[in-house]
């Protein structure tokens, strides 16, 4: 199916969700070839009315490219013509430029091909999506995880930048591990249908696990961690349906290595690297790793295999992610301005690419990389 119409289905899935009448639809939809009786009994296993119409418009758009033009002569046919005048319209208008955060939009400036060569994610919704921060600050005598001065800094930016990115944003503070888990799960269960996208960001410390594919884990405020892979295979495919081919993106400010790049020397006696010298702490947690292993990768940008899902950590493999006492941690000071200035007119990951040559730039001991992996 063209961009333009699986773009017309996702801004019309609000409508299409309230007013289909899936039962009318799925005899003439396996007649004319959209489905097959096999698909259409799984669709109608979805559960509700509702539930049904929305598992009908996401995977339609897999359909190729006569389904678009038959389901809008069977809306016609079984009443839905003022969905079907919808669509229609939606795909006919001029289609105006995607905004704020395009993630797999994958040139670097300069090298740009048709928009036609690209995948874009179209984010049109108001509000986008959910954004859920996680902020912990103080953590409990007995975890021996030290307060992290600086991270209501990093909240207040991150707060600020995605409310104007036109997300709905819900901060929560000083939860333990099993407290983050069910907010997380939670968020995963909401209705995402009317949306485009769906944001985590978690602040905290962090340590090393022995995943592969998400690696890395954080600490909740009573020194129990969560694992970075079951994080983000919460809202996969199958766990959240209402997400599927929509963007999930996750910004983890915390580290789970010990190491300090020591690539070149920073001449401390002059009064600015006085003042970081001072105030920087890192979020990085011991590990002791089995026998023959080494450090999992604590930084990295990606597009994982589960389909539409971005992971950006704060730091490179095995190395602290350094966070100042008074201004906030580097990570998400960058990711801010970089935001500020480009969210409008780039797609995320050449954003992420300004972050990394901003630290490589202008930060002391820190790397940033980002590695990039198939879309399904």
């Amino acid at each position: 199916m063209e961009e333009a119409r699986r773009s017309a289905l996702r801004r019309g899935r609000l409508r299409l969700v309230e007013g289909l009448r899936p039962d009318v639809l799925w005899g003439p939809l396996r007649e004319r070839g959209v489905f097959t009786s096999a698909m259409v009994e799984d669709m109608q296993s979805a559960g509700t009315r509702r539930e049904q119409a929305r598992q009908l418009v996401i995977d339609l758009e897999s359909r190729g490219k006569q389904a678009f033009p038959i389901f809008l002569s069977i809306l016609r046919d079984t009443g839905h013509g003022d969905l079907a005048d919808m669509l229609d319209e939606g795909c006919g208008s001029p289609m105006s430029p995607p905004v704020d955060l395009r993630p797999v939009q994958l040139e670097l400036p300069g090298e740009r091909p048709p928009l036609v060569a690209c995948q874009v994610y179209q984010l049109r919704a108001d509000p986008c999506g959910h954004c859920l921060i996680f902020n912990n600050v103080s953590f409990s005598p007995d975890s021996n995880l030290s307060p992290r001065a600086g991270s209501d800094i990093d909240c207040e930016k991150l707060e600020k930048r995605f409310r104007s990115l036109c997300f709905n944003v819900q901060t929560l503070r000083n939860l333990k591990a099993q407290e983050i888990d069910l907010e997380l799960r939670k968020l995963a269960r909401l209705d995402h249908s009317a949306l485009d996208c769906c944001l985590v960001v978690i602040l905290s410390h962090g340590c090393q696990t022995s995943h592969i594919q998400f690696p890395g884990g954080i600490y909740g405020t009573d020194g129990k961690t969560i694992p970075i892979e079951k994080i983000v295979n919460y809202f996969n495919g199958s766990q959240c349906p209402s997400l599927r081919g929509k963007p999930k993106l996750f910004f983890i400010q915390a580290c789970g290595g010990e190491q300090k790049d020591q690539g070149f020397e920073v001449d401390f006696e002059s009064p600015r690297d006085e003042t970081c010298q001072g105030s920087i702490e890192s979020d990085a947690i011991p590990f002791q790793a089995p026998s023959g292993s080494v450090d999992e990768l604590d930084a990295v940008a990606s597009l994982p295999t589960p389909g539409d899902i971005l992971v950006s950590y704060s730091t490179f493999p095995g190395f602290v992610s350094w966070r100042d006492r008074v201004s906030g941690s580097w990570y998400v000071e960058t990711l801010d301005s970089v935001l500020e200035c480009y969210a409008s007119s780039e797609d995320l990951l050449t954003m992420l690419v300004r972050v990394n040559v901003f630290f490589f730039l202008h930060k002391p001991y820190f790397f940033c990389s980002v590695r990039k992996q198939g879309r399904q």
